[in-house]
């Protein structure tokens, strides 16, 4: 039997009311998540993909709120809950890796002292039990001598030690969603391949589900199953990540995959995406991505596609495909 989603965010819209206009942050985001998947959500920074982690977590701070839709956990809408229930929800049963483990932590306390505070925040142990449970995790995600790092400050970690620690802080309750922020953005390339390792094998020993936030699709590749690609805060392709490496669809997934440098004997000269992302209090009429397309046709600069199911679970958001039809029918 099919299992059904643990996570479903339909048609969120997440907004910024500032005193130069209404930023659209979010606009229209709709997936869902089942229990041990990994999701992908790429795209370039401002696309959206963190206000849309965000928003899940309900860590949305004047001027911004969301404006529309609905974040479903387990048949539960989140948006419904008062703050004291999300702060259970929050760091037990849903957790969040930030982007950047230095300004998450806080510089003044021990990660003994951090660590023991989640931990007894959502479960009814001792304080010699937190601190156990904070050996076992510190082990689990492979720091040495993990009684004796306790005692230590953030800044007497390095860089990927800090992520572990941030990745052991957000599994001290056993979450059945974790959402990774960028978890590799600032590390190196071979603490980036330990980050990626770590968070699979505890994802099979756990069965958690994984939102995965990235502007790398290097990192799709290596961990997700399916991948959606975000725009200007709208989802412009959705598709399983086999099928869309193989036939991407959308000009801005083409543009994405035509820039990742490639090891090949010739000599093969990247393309970068021309332009750049639009401003989002004052989003183009048609097609955000228009105006940056090679593609793009007169009335792209006129309608905004809708995203629509072009083959069997690949969804995109582009009017080619629609012309395209109507030249088959016709």
């Amino acid at each position: 039997m099919e299992q059904e989603p643990i996570l479903s965010v339909n048609d969120l819209h997440t907004q910024f009311h500032t005193k130069s206009g209404v930023v659209k942050a979010v606009d229209g985001v709709s997936f869902d998540i089942k229990p041990g998947e990994t999701l992908g959500i790429v795209g370039e920074s401002g696309s959206g993909k963190s206000i849309t982690a965000m928003s899940i977590m309900r860590l949305i701070k004047d001027p911004g709120k969301i404006a529309k839709g609905d974040i479903m956990f387990k048949g539960e809408s989140l948006l419904s809950k008062s703050n004291r229930e999300m702060r259970a929800i929050r760091g037990d049963r849903i957790s969040m890796v930030f982007q950047d483990p230095m300004t998450s932590l806080n510089p003044v306390f021990t990660v003994e002292k951090q660590m023991v505070e989640t931990i007894r925040a959502h479960r009814n142990v001792s304080k010699k039990e937190a601190i156990n449970r904070a050996v076992e995790l510190l082990e689990l995600v492979g720091i040495p001598s993990p009684r004796s790092r306790l005692k230590s400050y953030p800044h007497e970690f390095s860089g990927g030690m800090r992520q572990r620690v941030m990745i052991a802080l957000a599994l001290s309750c056993d979450p059945e969603v974790l959402i990774a922020d960028e978890p590799t953005t600032a590390l190196d390339v071979t603490i980036q391949a330990q980050i990626l390792e770590l968070l699979q094998r505890l994802q099979k020993e756990l069965g958690m589900a994984i939102i995965m936030i990235t502007h790398d699709l290097g990192v799709v590749a290596e961990v997700c199953e399916r991948v959606m690609v975000m725009y200007a805060g709208k989802p412009v392709e959705f598709a399983y990540v086999h099928e869309l490496f193989d036939h991407p669809k959308h000009p801005y997934t083409w543009g994405l995959i035509g820039s990742i440098p490639k090891i090949v004997k010739e000599k093969v000269r990247l393309e970068p995406i021309q332009g750049l992302p639009p401003d989002l209090r004052a989003l183009p009429k048609g097609c955000s991505f228009a105006p940056r397309c090679k593609h793009a046709m007169d009335q792209c600069l006129e309608v905004d596609p809708a995203l629509r199911e072009e083959s069997e679970d690949h969804h995109v958001r582009c009017l080619l495909y629609e012309e395209k039809e109507k030249a088959v029918t016709s």
